[in-house]
């Protein structure tokens, strides 16, 4: 078992990854709108979000924050070996990288297009550097 600063832990770890999903939501709906044009309303975006190409690779981090929000809201609370995995799908998960593609790649652009997303990266990786 885990005792509540770990889970305190876990949830700050949780909303950092909120705070990058969100910046990495914004900086790829402006460059949807650049490329492609406006986006008529939330509920559109939504849509484009879970079905659009365009922002496939960020379903990744969207299902990370969701097996995040799972532990959390659990009745038992989680193990040390669950929240050290949780930890560990992190760091994984936030590997930028200029060569092939996916995720690594994309994450990679937008750190070097967005301010806000490098901002946001540097949150998750001080929360990560302290055990979550």
């Amino acid at each position: 078992m885990v005792s509540s600063a770990a889970r305190s832990r876990l949830q700050e770890l949780r909303e950092t990854l909120l705070t990058l999903h969100k910046a990495l939501l914004e900086s790829e709906r402006i460059g949807y709108e650049q490329a492609i044009g406006p986006i008529p309303s939330p509920g559109y975006f939504l849509k484009l979000v879970t079905t659009d190409p365009w922002f496939a690779w960020l379903r990744p981090l969207s299902q990370l924050i969701v097996a995040l929000d799972e532990v959390l809201d659990a009745p038992e609370p989680p193990t040390g070996d669950t929240v050290a995995h949780l930890v560990q799908q992190v760091r994984n998960l936030l590997v930028a990288s200029e060569e092939g593609d996916g995720f690594p790649r994309s994450y990679f652009e937008a750190l070097q297009r967005d301010p806000d997303v490098v901002f946001a990266h540097a949150g998750v990786a001080a929360r990560v550097r302290s055990g979550g």
